[in-house]
C-alpha cells in the first residue's frame, strides 16, 4: 500500500475528505520525524514505537573490488511492533476464516 492508497483507505472507513487525511498524515510525519531527530520517542500503545539509535562508524568492504572502505557513523530508525499490532498480524483476515470454515 502506497500512501495515496492509504489515503484513501482512511477516507473509506472515516467518512473524511482525502485532502483533510492527506494533511493529517502529512502532520503525523512531521510530528514524528521532529520528534526522533531530537533523539526522543514516540509511542502508540497497542501500535508501536519508534526510536533511534546510534551505529558507530566501521570499516567495510567495497564488493566490487575487496578495498577497505570508511563507513560514517550514522543514526538508524527503528520500528518496534506492540503487542495489538503483532496479533492482529499473526490472527487471519475474517475473510479468509469464513472461506476456510466453509470447506
Amino acid at each position: 500500500m502506497n500512501k495515496t492508497e492509504l489515503i484513501e483507505a482512511i477516507a473509506n472507513e472515516t467518512g473524511i475528505a482525502k485532502k483533510d487525511i492527506d494533511a493529517t498524515l502529512k502532520s503525523f510525519i512531521n510530528v514524528v520525524s521532529d520528534t526522533l531527530q531530537k533523539k526522543d520517542k514516540v509511542q502508540l500503545i497497542g501500535f508501536g514505537t519508534f526510536e533511534t539509535t546510534e551505529r558507530a562508524a566501521r570499516t567495510g568492504r567495497n564488493p566490487a573490488s575487496g578495498e577497505p572502505l570508511k563507513i560514517a557513523a550514522s543514526t538508524l530508525v527503528k520500528f518496534k511492533a506492540g503487542a495489538a499490532l503483532k496479533e492482529k498480524v499473526n490472527t487471519k483476515p475474517a475473510k479468509a476464516a469464513k472461506k476456510a470454515k466453509k470447506k
